[in-house]
């Protein structure tokens, strides 16, 4: 490797102008969505109540490579990109390494993760289309802060429906929503149907992503000049995201690096599948070779327990039907998981690429990933999101393991956002009282039983 910066920043020249599409490369392409009432592929026709009209193409289309990024989200995108690739030489001095470790840094923006990176594509398309406004759900809260972020820039009103966990426990994050102009109900709620019926057979529920989507569809299908919009696991997402790793691989490519082991958090697939598109990219064509490496909490471990089948994608069963790792649409995280990815399903690009063995997956658990959050923050200077911190713990394991072995290699890992609105969950693990809770398999065939039985 040619000498290299601390902070490898590209020129605004550089931030790339069209988004990646994996699936343009993928021999296997993921299963289609399938109607829940039909069980037929959805068209384009079936999408039109849920999701904007761009984004339903964006989200069907399997074939084209390269999708033009939009001038006005170019010009939004400047405010905060192209984020750092960094050299953590401060880390690798702590951890007495000889790998050599980067991170690719998304949380330099207010909303504090990579999120924003399609919530401006989203609210763009809408505000196009001539919508009103738009629903959404989120559970840690960064995809609906990036979202009130960016409703906020379009002049759209933005309905947010947050996990009532993270609700109770993240008012600070609540509070950034509000404050650009969304509303934000704790999910499952008294204002919806779906929400009535989940605290009817569930009293006292903490809630789940799966059931916040439901509440979200339901108020977007019904409400004149209003769509829905997802954070993680779409295509369209995934899609987007991939700025992220477009800009890894020129800045790599800029200095001469070449990684060995490539990592990735992973609870429904948007920084994952952003952070791999175009490495992933050279693998499928058979240009070049990484090992690459989802990191999920062992509470919620979709790709290493779940199961590979059709389920549905929220807890109400009114969205449509995806193909992927999942541990059923009713299960619900423990309570005292504090670490974000608590979907119940996995992205169906990023299922199919883990089920054709291009990515492997590993489980921690969430003492060990506050453990590796606070020693980054102490040499690195950044406190890092709890979701990101289960990469920083892979990539911490992997770069012991080069000392062991005296190996060399080069390891890169997506820091996806900052810690600052997590303190609650950082109180818990200083003070000592929080646990590590591993679902059992009679806990996960709790949630299997909620996957429906087809015959396709």
């Amino acid at each position: 490797m040619k000498d290299i910066p601390y902070k490898i920043y590209l020129t605004e020249q550089e931030i790339p102008t069209s988004w990646y599409n994996m699936r343009a490369d993928m021999k296997n392409k993921p299963a289609p969505l399938l109607h829940p009432g039909t069980l037929k592929p959805l068209t384009f026709e079936d999408m039109q109540p849920i999701f904007c009209d761009e984004l339903i193409r964006q989200e069907l289309d399997n074939d084209t490579q390269f999708i033009p990024i939009p001038e006005e989200v170019q010009s939004f995108y400047k405010m905060y990109r192209p984020s750092p690739l960094v050299h953590a030489v401060f880390l690798e001095k702590a951890l007495g390494t000889p790998a050599h470790i980067f991170y690719k840094f998304e949380g330099n923006n207010t909303s504090g993760s990579h999120k924003l990176n399609s919530a401006i594509a989203q609210a763009y398309y809408a505000k196009k289309q001539g919508l009103k406004g738009v629903t959404t759900e989120t559970g840690a809260g960064q995809w609906g802060t990036a979202l009130s972020m960016a409703c906020s820039y379009f002049g759209l009103d933005l309905k947010v429906f947050m996990v009532k966990v993270s609700y109770e426990q993240k008012p600070f994050r609540r509070e950034v929503m509000r404050t650009y102009g969304a509303s934000v109900t704790p999910s499952p709620s008294m204002d919806t149907a779906i929400g009535r019926k989940i605290n009817e057979e569930h009293p006292g529920t903490t809630g789940s992503l799966g059931c916040a989507i439901s509440e979200a569809v339901e108020v977007a299908t019904s409400t004149p000049g209003y769509r829905y919009e997802l954070g993680s696991v779409l295509n369209q997402v995934l899609l987007h995201q991939s700025i992220i790793g477009l800009e890894t691989k020129t800045a790599c490519d800029k200095y001469g690096i070449k990684p060995d082991i490539i990592i990735g958090c992973a609870g429904g697939g948007s920084n994952l599948g952003g952070l791999i598109s175009p490495f992933m990219g050279e693998k499928l064509r058979g240009e070049a070779d990484y090992r690459i490496i989802a990191v999920e909490p062992a509470s919620c471990p979709s790709f290493t327990r779940g199961k590979y089948v059709y389920d549905f994608a929220d807890t109400g069963k009114v969205c449509p039907m995806a193909k992927m790792y999942t541990l059923g649409n009713g299960f619900i995280p423990s309570a005292n998981h504090a670490g974000g990815l608590r979907y119940h399903g996995m992205s169906s690009v990023l299922s199919q690429l883990y089920a054709d063995g291009y990515m492997e997956a590993i489980s921690v658990e969430q003492t060990s990933v506050f453990a590796a959050a606070e020693q980054f923050a102490r040499v690195e200077g950044i406190l890092p999101a709890p979701e990101s911190s289960h990469a920083i713990r892979a990539a911490i394991d992997e770069a012991l393991k080069c000392k062991e072995t005296g190996e060399e290699k080069t390891i890169i890992f997506g820091l996806t956002g900052t810690g600052y609105f997590d303190l609650k969950a950082y109180e818990a693990y200083n003070d000592g009282t929080m646990t590590d809770y591993i679902p059992t398999d009679e806990d996960l065939a709790k949630g299997f039983a909620t996957i429906p039985e087809l015959n396709l």
